[in-house]
């Protein structure tokens, strides 16, 4: 006998936890090398993060910004 696929509406707790308002702070020099490893292992959980927003300094932003933009030479 086939399984059959039950779909569920979304309660509003689920709703609530997923719009959860960022309150943990942690060093960058500690959330490189666990993002680093993760992106390298293609851990799927990183992926559903990937619309999340961080906040950053104008300093890092404008590093960030000039790195993108850099094009080693040949």
């Amino acid at each position: 006998m086939p399984g059959y696929l039950r779909v569920y509406p979304r309660s509003q707790e689920n709703e609530t936890l997923a719009k959860q308002k960022p309150t943990v702070r942690i060093r960058l020099g500690d959330l490189f090398p666990l993002l680093a490893r993760a992106h390298r292992g293609n851990y799927l959980w990183l992926n559903d993060f990937e619309d999340e927003e961080v906040t950053v300094t104008p300093d890092l932003y404008e590093v960030l910004n000039a790195y993108r933009a850099y094009r080693p030479s040949a």
